[in-house]
Parts: structure tokens; C-alpha cells; sequence
């Protein structure tokens, strides 16, 4: 059976460390590459903020995706998703651009984000971005 090695962790330099918001998404070896299974990561606290009103935007983030030879690193993602606070960004844009940004990091077999955006103006917004097919 293949379990978590030492060598898995030599391309990871933000786990263990301060945490501070940076646009880099780490990854580790997937043991596994010959079975599909998805990984599902969720997060209910994504903020950023409107291009045009500088009002900041909430919405619940999932992520799923089918990998192939690379696993994101959960504290990197934190980070990653931590970097856009404080940005402008249309929600649509948002969620194409982390799903650019995770298959250009995994190429997994498939990927999708799904942004929930909470209600703003009387209006809730949820956008999904795929990659690939399930």
C-alpha cells in the first residue's frame, strides 16, 4: 500500500510555515493515478470584492476534481484563495480563474469550481466553471 512518503513533501515550502496570502498553489505526488476518485475541498469563508463598488463579496467554494499524477496541498489552496480578499473581481471571472489556475497546477482528468455567491443587492449569484469530463 501506498502511504504518504518523506519525498512527497520536498516540493511543498508553504506547509509549516507563516501563513501569509500568496497567489501559488502547491501540489504532491497522487500514489494513485491508476483509479479515479474525486477530491472535494469546500470553504464557506471566500471573500473578494467588487471591481466597481470595492463592497466585498461572500460565497461558499467547492472544489472537486478527478487527479491525475499531482494532489493540491490544502494549506497552499487556503493561501491561494486567501490572495483575492482584498481584489476586485466579477464573480463570473473568479471562478474561471481559479480553475484555469488549478489545472494549469494538477492537470487533473477533470475539475470543477462551483462559487456560491451570497446575496448582494437583492440578487444571489452561483457560477460553475469545468474542466474536462467526469
Amino acid at each position: 500500500m501506498k502511504m504518504t512518503q518523506q519525498s512527497d513533501l520536498a516540493d511543498l515550502s508553504l506547509l509549516g510555515r507563516k501563513a501569509e496570502a500568496v497567489r501559488k498553489l502547491e501540489t504532491f505526488p497522487n500514489h494513485h493515478p491508476d483509479r479515479n476518485y474525486v477530491v472535494t475541498l469546500r470553504t464557506d469563508e471566500f471573500t473578494c470584492l467588487c471591481p466597481a463598488t470595492g463592497q466585498p463579496d461572500f460565497a461558499e467554494l467547492t472544489i472537486e476534481y478527478i487527479p491525475d499524477m499531482r494532489i493540491v496541498e490544502s494549506k497552499s489552496l487556503k493561501l491561494y484563495l486567501w490572495s483575492f480578499r482584498n481584489e476586485g473581481v466579477f464573480n463570473e471571472h473568479l471562478a474561471n480563474v481559479i480553475l484555469d489556475d488549478l489545472v494549469t497546477a494538477l492537470q487533473p482528468r477533470w475539475c470543477r469550481v462551483t462559487a456560491d455567491f451570497a446575496v448582494r443587492g437583492g440578487i444571489a449569484i452561483s457560477v460553475e466553471a469545468e474542466h474536462g469530463k467526469q
